[in-house]
């Protein structure tokens, strides 16, 4: 028998970034503080709303781009909400936003074509563009700078073999965004180098501080543009898992081939309740999202207090990126004695690239009582 029937790309990969289940199990007053995945259920009306339809018969197969008429709600939001017109032939909704990006590294990517990601970058990327045969190319951002983007070292990352940059705006880990200025530059470096930018903006409701502003909507770039995003967390539907892709319409062309073969249709009864859901939208910003501006600003504020700790403040997203310098400690081995000493699970920084070493990230996913109770506790640490 072979030692081993496992592709050789996969023989040596590293767990991803999931749930410590095992510490759950250990300690029963753990706070958990590392997955972001809301604690609000998904709103009654939008549940009523896809079950309404799942009685009425959507429960079968359906058009494998996407239901036609979330296809049109998609279109008439973005119009609305960014005053762009977006043609029906490039949208394609997907099983969330994470399928999305691997479908679009699968679509795009060349063995040995690079990808540049701005460190600290959400943490499956790496794996997305490096199951496409691609290259993870790292530039790193630095929390001195609130996380911008520093043209120098975008200029120096690319080669010839560049296809593409990502960008997460807001941004999960660090809770930065970019401002104008920052994605002006990044349009105008890839107009001049011919790069595609894949704009991941699932955070759009999530921005606390400055104006929302798609990659897309640039001057030059809606034909440069891939933008990925979901229902999961704008719409607390994280378990409904589904998302949808803008580009240029050869991409979405390829993008739907691919899909057709590995999924076919992202379920309708999901589809249904998204319908829903864009229907909804500036009411479920007003009664959910505002909770979790609160939970970030408050976490901040008490963390800007402890001595070990340092921070910027979050511009954007449910999560904020402590650096723990002070301490001496690595991530790993902080993320450590926080679980042991305080009974708190949170994510190790370097799991989101090498940017991110000597920090660590808390998602604001809970509760406020759970929060200051997990404040409370870190406050009484010494190192």
């Amino acid at each position: 028998m072979r030692s081993s029937y496992v592709a050789k790309r996969f023989a040596a990969c590293k767990p991803s970034l999931s749930l410590d289940t095992e510490a759950l199990k250990k300690y029963t007053d753990i706070i958990d503080l590392s997955i972001g995945d809301t604690d609000f259920i998904t709103d009654e009306r939008i549940i009523s709303a896809a079950f309404a339809d799942a009685k009425a018969g959507y429960t079968r197969y359906g058009d494998p781009k996407g239901d036609p008429q979330l296809i049109e709600a998609i279109r008439t939001a973005w119009a609305e909400d960014f005053g762009q017109t977006v043609p029906a032939e490039e949208v394609l909704v997907t099983a969330s936003s994470c399928l999305g990006m691997s479908l679009a590294m699968m679509a795009l990517l060349d063995p040995g074509d690079e990808v540049i990601v701005f460190g600290p970058y959400f943490a499956i990327y790496r794996q997305q563009i490096e199951m496409a045969g691609g290259v993870c190319v790292e530039v790193p951002t630095y929390a001195e700078d609130g996380y911008d983007i520093r043209q120098e070292l975008l200029e120096k990352a690319i080669t010839d073999k560049t296809k593409a940059v990502i960008i997460n705006n807001p941004c999960n880990p660090t809770g930065a965004a970019y401002d104008r200025p920052c994605l002006e530059m990044l349009a105008k470096v890839a107009q001049e180098k011919d790069l595609l930018v894949i704009a991941d903006e699932i955070y759009t409701r999530y921005l606390y501080d400055g104006e929302s502003i798609p990659m897309r909507t640039l001057p030059g770039m809606e034909q440069r543009t891939v933008t990925l995003n979901s229902f999961s967390k704008n719409f607390m539907m994280t378990g409904w898992r589904v998302g949808f892709v803008i580009a240029p319409a050869e991409i979405i062309g390829a993008i739907s081939h691919i899909n057709g073969a590995m999924i076919y249709t992202t379920p309708a009864m999901s589809q249904r309740a998204a319908i829903k859901a864009l229907a909804l939208r500036n009411e479920m910003e007003e009664k959910y999202i505002r909770h979790f501006r609160e939970r970030v600003m408050y976490a901040h504020d008490r963390l800007s207090k402890m001595d070990y700790i340092s921070i910027i403040p979050p511009r954007g997203t449910f999560y904020l990126f402590p650096g723990i310098e002070k301490t001496g400690l690595t991530a790993g081995e902080f993320c450590q004695v926080l679980l042991e000493k305080a009974h708190i699970l949170v994510s190790p920084g370097d799991a989101f690239g090498a940017a991110g070493k000597q920090h660590f990230r808390i998602a604001c996913t809970t509760d406020m009582d759970k929060l200051k109770e997990a404040m409370d506790r870190m406050e009484g640490l010494t190192f």
